[in-house]
């Protein structure tokens, strides 16, 4: 892979942010960690990300709400739902709306890493697409100008 991913970590537990900020950094990912979908939505909007972990259960607005929400400000972004309280409505929910994939608390952090690993190479690798599908409509452009 080419660089750590710029992840983003929304949780209203502050001991879990905490620890799993610190266990990611270990291993070269820096995190950025919230408290509250609002403050997420807020940091969506002043900072890029490639890949957001985040949970379900929050007071205010719930994952799923936010969820929608990241994705109108940016599609393109990799959300993993991370979650204590399984329900098979909740992840038809999130994979309908582009959630990237569910895990349940606790996982170990070498199942995490792998899903933050394939998530930020699949928004490379979809960033990639869109820019070779935009070059050749940038070509046609500037031969199209008059001189």
């Amino acid at each position: 892979m080419s660089s750590a991913p710029r992840l983003l970590l929304v949780d209203d537990e502050e001991r879990f942010r905490t620890t799993l900020s610190k266990l990611l950094g270990v291993r070269g990912i820096p995190v950025a960690a919230v408290g509250s979908g609002e403050e997420a939505l807020a940091e969506l909007r002043s900072k890029p990300y490639d890949v957001i972990l985040l949970d379900i259960r929050m007071p205010g607005m719930n994952g799923i709400e936010v969820l929608a929400e990241i994705k109108k400000i940016n599609p393109a972004l990799e959300v993993i739902i991370l979650t204590g309280h399984a329900s098979v409505d909740a992840a038809a929910d999130i994979m309908k709306l582009g959630g990237y994939d569910y895990l349940l608390k606790p996982c170990s952090v070498d199942e995490l890493m792998d899903k933050i690993d394939s998530a930020h190479e699949r928004k490379l690798a979809r960033e990639k697409r869109k820019e070779k599908a935009a070059a050749p409509q940038a070509i046609a452009d500037e031969e199209g100008k008059p001189r």
